[in-house]
């Protein structure tokens, strides 16, 4: 067995490692801090090990050269899952706008994935999205993306840092993810200032009415109505989403190979 092992296409392996390890650090669901580490490099290293037999492997030699490509290997597999994650957080986004507007962002909850505080309705419209994900096998898909990713950026080659479309790619993405995120709460928050407007015309007729004990139940009522109409409409809003990520992802590859 052990004479079957080639060591000198241990770097290349290496490499590889360096690369998925990089990307279950950031792409939703892998990353989830209640996910043991264990299992995460577990993971990494025989999705790693299958994939050194099914690509094309380049000859590597351990120079300095090696070093920066161990950099670029981690940069290559960061990016790619923060691009997935930054799209999928408009989720989140659109939960804190809604939670302002009903008065819930006094009550936040842990985000399992970044262990921050996070929106009560972004946090339930996330977890929504990532068990759609799951049903439909779209965490195949994140898989498949890490794993084509080498027809685009092979081993032995170099990101051009120069490029000025990557910085446009970023950029246009956190303005299609607040842009997602205000077109998905606009529903609710529309109908929210709607009803401060008729509290405050009620506050300047009827003075001896308290606005502030009558207006949160009333906005949170208002609230579960809207959102009610709204989840059957939500399947398709995060099967669009999908797809944009998937998009913006090989947007990102393209760049990082030199497109």
């Amino acid at each position: 067995m052990l004479e079957s092992i080639n060591l000198s296409s241990l770097p290349a392996f290496l490499l590889i490692l360096v690369r998925v390890t990089s990307f279950f650090v950031t792409v939703p669901i892998f990353s989830y801090k209640n996910i043991p580490n264990h299992f995460k490099i577990g993971c990494s290293f025989f999705l790693a090990w299958i994939m050194y037999y099914t690509i094309s492997i380049p000859e590597i030699v351990l120079d300095e050269t090696f070093i920066l490509l161990v950099f670029k290997e981690a940069i290559v597999g960061l990016f790619l899952g923060l691009i997935a994650y930054m799209i999928l957080a408009a989720l989140q986004v659109a939960g804190g706008f809604i939670d302002f507007q009903m008065g819930f962002a006094i009550a936040n909850v842990i985000d399992p994935q970044t262990g921050a505080q996070s929106p009560l309705t972004g946090q339930y419209f996330y977890t929504i999205a990532l068990l759609f994900l799951l049903v439909v096998n779209g965490h195949h898909l994140l898989i498949d993306g890490i794993f084509y990713s080498y027809q685009t950026v092979p081993l032995d080659a170099f990101i051009p840092f120069g490029n000025e479309a990557f910085s446009e790619l970023i950029t246009q993405t956190m303005s299609r993810m607040f842009l997602i995120a205000f077109q998905m709460a606009i529903p609710v928050v529309g109908c929210l200032f709607l009803v401060d407007v008729a509290l405050g015309i009620i506050a300047r007729t009827v003075p001896q009415l308290n606005v502030f004990v009558v207006g949160l139940p009333l906005k949170i009522l208002v609230s579960f109505i809207v959102l009610l109409p709204f989840l059957g409409l939500y399947a398709g809003l995060v099967k669009n989403l999908f797809g944009i990520t998937l998009q913006t992802m090989r947007s990102l590859l393209e760049i990082f190979g030199g497109a």
